[in-house]
């Protein structure tokens, strides 16, 4: 008699980004589009999932630490978010929307940073979504 044994696929195990040289380019991302639209250092350190004083050094370039993958994924939403922004739109609305109240049934009145702020990364993604499918795209 022969049993046949089942391989479980291991599940790959999440590292914080380590490489300094991707941790810098990509927090210098972040600061650049909390920058071009006109986030508070408060606004910025709640969106990123921050203290405020590790937001102060990241937008200062002298960040030293680590990222996890959940500031890897939040980087990626609002990079992502900024660029369709600027596909989208052509004018002040490309770094002004994301601080304008919207009507809109996800919104409910709430401007997408406050959404995004209150939601996480569930509402990132949402809101990254929404302006994708306002592009044409899904």
């Amino acid at each position: 008699m022969s049993f046949a044994v089942a391989h479980i696929a291991e599940q790959p195990k999440l590292v914080p980004l380590q490489d300094k040289s991707k941790i810098a380019a990509l927090i210098k991302a972040v600061v650049r589009t909390a920058d071009s639209w006109s986030l508070t250092n408060a606004e910025a350190a709640a969106l990123f999932d921050v203290p405020t004083a590790t937001w102060s050094r990241m937008k200062a370039g002298t960040y030293a630490g680590k990222l996890d993958q959940d500031k890897v994924t939040r980087a990626s939403l609002l990079i992502g978010l900024y660029k369709g922004l600027r596909l989208l739109f052509n004018g002040p609305l490309t770094y002004g929307w994301p601080k304008m109240p919207n009507n809109g049934p996800d919104f409910m009145g709430r401007t997408p940073i406050e959404l995004m702020i209150a939601g996480g990364i569930p509402s990132m993604m949402r809101v990254r979504q929404h302006i994708d499918a306002l592009r044409g795209g899904m």
